[in-house]
């Protein structure tokens, strides 16, 4: 309940930042960040959009991988607009795809399968931004050691995480053979409890290789954006008027990825867990040192295999007729 009340008031954290802090203001002392790269998935809108926007008000080159390359041109033209001198660019990027590798966040209200045989919402917000961080990583350790600045990742994560339990793997292939077990909320907490448990495992192995890089996750709030736009009507409604009391700005649900993201206060801090720009605790699973390492395997396993068949397929003879 005390929780609850600092949340609706706003009450401020050990950071000096609370729920209602904005992603321009927990950036306001930020170092200037012209020297800076930050890639941002799903900033064609919501709180993307606005992360994009104020790290680019602070300086930052942005890149910008989507799957909708006019979506992508759109929001770089609002970002230009209202800061002419921002360094953006455009990258063709599918994260439910292993093949053509996005939005960032998705949740399937109906069951689907991604053209690599993984269930859509585990491949979306998990699978796809797992490889994407595995092939940026070298570049990003190698960038931190020349020039001395610390690379950060952020995996922005849900406090949903928690409503998952059990056997992750096991009910992951389940929904990926069939429907028959699949539940929307469910496959959602386990994709975003993959968010979490990929935070732990790749903060440990950054640390063990001596590694200039951090990673954390964050919980952005309860607001509504674009994530609900497959189920658009009167009980998504009636919801959201009776949660609107918990609901933030789009601007205050970028503040922690913000705030992760560039404060001075988090340099060498990772494998945290931050809501309201103040770290916190995540789910008993969530902390399983364990099955962060069961799950990291697990992925490397389907990221190799589909990599596989995609080289078998590509090398096979052309069959001339």
């Amino acid at each position: 309940m005390l929780e609850t009340v600092k949340y609706l008031i706003g009450s401020r954290g050990a950071s000096g930042f609370g729920s209602k802090s904005t992603a321009e203001e927990v950036t306001e002392t930020c170092p200037d960040l012209r020297s800076i790269t930050a890639i941002i998935t799903g900033a064609t809108s919501g709180i993307g959009a606005e992360t994009a926007r104020v790290l680019a008000k602070r300086g930052a080159r942005l890149v910008i991988p989507a799957r909708n390359l006019k979506a992508a041109a759109e929001a770089k033209a609002r970002i230009v607009s209202e800061f002419p001198n921002s360094e953006i660019v455009i990258m063709a990027l599918d994260l439910s795809s292993l093949i053509t590798t996005n939005n960032a966040g998705r949740f399937a209200h109906h069951h689907a399968i991604s053209e690599d045989g993984i269930e859509m919402t585990f491949a979306t917000n998990y699978l796809g931004h797992f490889l994407l961080t595995k092939l940026l990583l070298n570049k990003m350790m190698e960038t931190a050691k020349q020039s001395g600045v610390q690379g950060r990742i952020v995996n922005v994560s849900s406090s949903i995480n928690g409503w998952f339990s059990g056997d992750m793997i096991r009910y992951l292939g389940q929904i990926s053979r069939s429907k028959s077990q699949y539940d929307a909320t469910l496959a959602y907490a386990l994709s975003k409890l993959a968010n979490v448990l990929h935070t732990k495992e790749l903060a440990q192995r950054l640390k063990e290789m001596g590694a200039n890089v951090t990673v954390n996750c964050v919980h952005p709030g309860i607001v509504r954006t674009r994530l609900t736009r497959e189920r658009e009507g009167f009980i998504t409604d009636l919801f959201f008027i009776l949660a609107s009391k918990l609901l933030k700005t789009i601007p205050q649900a970028a503040s922690t990825t913000c705030y992760v993201a560039t404060h001075p206060r988090l340099e060498n801090v990772s494998g945290k867990y931050f809501a309201d720009c103040n770290e916190t605790w995540t789910s008993k699973l969530g902390s399983d040192s364990i099955e962060a390492s069961k799950l990291w395997t697990a992925s490397e396993i389907m990221v190799s295999e589909i990599k596989k068949g995609l080289e078998t397929y590509t090398n096979r003879p052309t069959e001339r007729k």
